[in-house]
């Protein structure tokens, strides 16, 4: 029979999601990942609103709950410890999730659920990556970082908010065209786990402690033995900017330093984190383009469209990308019993409508997030004003106001449906 041959660029998330959907159709999926392994490290993250429906549309529910991490919701506390406010996770199965949702796992755990979930049906290229590329009509021409190369009738970007995908599609149209990454500030994060046993009655809370100077600490468990721990701030230093680009014991020393005086558990956890073997450092940013796609090349996840971690929709937005872009080459392009020629002809076609089905959703995600990065500009920085804030947290939280998953998160998102694919789902969609 005949098939489409597609490149996807990175084994994360998106990039299996998408996989997974495309095999579905019967066409012929190759994933390059230039780690030497898929990479099962990472903090945790979450499903919302429609990116709920379409795990539930690949029947991986049970597979997801049985991996889910236990987490009960949110607690402000004051660097003393004092608990101002608690957030329970939504498990009513309506409304709006909270910042905690009832869909709550390790990346790690999703991403290997994803690729088991592909069933050995797709090729896994690892330690290598692409090198290059260049485009006709007809084929995308590839030559991989191992010294390889092959032809595609389409390659995918699901390579993450530094897409080197991205830099190459827009580069080769234009080498002095920005890639539509912008930072969101001076705004950085550091991602790690440390050792830390849980005591009696403690619970799998997340902590959320705001400190002056704009930076922030957050710890979330997800076992027994671990603690995450998330390092946030807002800082004009050179250094930090520079060791962002150097290697990890550079960024891990300048995080120190930076946080060094924050008070509440910043001692501990900064003495923990030298010896961390899973430290990640991230400029803040989002990912905004006029289009995903030239030709024959696509972008999909973060590499298209990260809305940054301050919406909460990053893995929702991957999940319904991933859908929609496979729902469009099925619904253009057929699937693998097609014609080939006639199916490669209209990959174009699905490129744009891809764009057009999926473009509402990321605007509404995406609002209001911008370069100036509100959030942090508007956050107190000393303690007076860290107190009034904790003590408004106190106060929404008696009134179980959903303040963060109504009005920072942004899961709402308002006259927009998900599209129901028949060459996807079959009988699930109703005639």
């Amino acid at each position: 029979m005949a098939q489409l041959k597609v490149l996807i660029s990175g084994a994360g998330i998106a990039g299996n999601a998408l996989a997974f959907w495309l095999l579905k159709l019967g066409h012929s999926v190759t994933v390059v990942e230039r780690f030497p392994a898929l990479r099962t490290s990472g903090l945790q993250v979450d499903l919302r609103g429609y990116g709920i429906q379409v795990l539930k549309l690949m029947g991986l529910e049970q597979a997801f709950r049985s991996k889910s991490a236990p987490e009960q919701g949110l607690q402000v506390v004051d660097k003393s410890g004092r608990r101002w406010a608690y957030f329970p996770a939504n498990k009513s199965g309506k409304g709006l999730q909270s910042f905690t949702t009832d869909w709550e796992i390790m990346r790690g755990d999703l991403c290997q659920l994803l690729h088991d979930a592909t069933g050995n049906r797709a090729k896994y290229m690892f330690d290598t990556s692409i090198a290059s590329f260049s485009q006709t009509e007809k084929a995308v021409h590839v030559q991989f970082a191992d010294g390889t190369n092959d032809q595609f009738d389409l390659l995918v970007g699901a390579d993450g908010l530094g897409s080197r995908t991205r830099k190459m599609m827009i580069h080769n149209d234009d080498p002095g065209a920005v890639d539509g990454f912008t930072p969101l500030g001076k705004s950085y994060a550091a991602y790690f786990t440390i050792p830390r046993p849980i005591r009696n009655g403690e619970g799998y809370v997340a902590t959320f402690y705001t400190a002056t100077k704009t930076r922030f600490i957050m710890t979330r468990r997800h076992s027994p033995q671990r603690i995450q721990v998330y390092l946030m701030c807002n800082s004009e230093s050179e250094k930090l900017q520079k060791a962002h680009r150097q290697d990890v014991k550079v960024e891990k020393e300048v995080f120190s330093e930076i946080f060094q005086d924050a008070g509440w558990q910043a001692k501990e956890i900064l003495t923990a984190l030298q010896t961390s073997d899973d430290f990640y450092c991230e400029r803040m940013a989002l990912v905004k383009m006029d289009s995903w796609s030239r030709g024959r090349v696509a972008l999909v996840g973060d590499a298209a469209y990260c809305p940054s971690a301050n919406t909460g929709m990053g893995t929702t937005s991957a999940f319904v990308g991933a859908y929609i872009l496979a729902g469009e080459i099925g619904r253009h392009c057929g699937t693998s019993g097609h014609d080939h020629s006639a199916a490669r002809d209209n990959i174009t076609a699905a490129l744009e409508e891809y764009d057009r089905k999926l473009r509402p959703f990321m605007d509404q995600v995406t609002k209001g997030i911008d370069g100036d990065s509100a959030l942090y500009k508007f956050m107190p920085t000393g303690p007076i004003g860290i107190t009034m804030l904790n003590a408004f947290m106190g106060l929404m939280a008696l009134l179980r106001l959903n303040v963060l998953g109504e009005w920072v998160l942004k899961e709402d998102v308002k006259d927009w449906t998900l599209p129901k694919y028949k060459e996807l789902l079959g009988d699930q969609v109703d005639n």
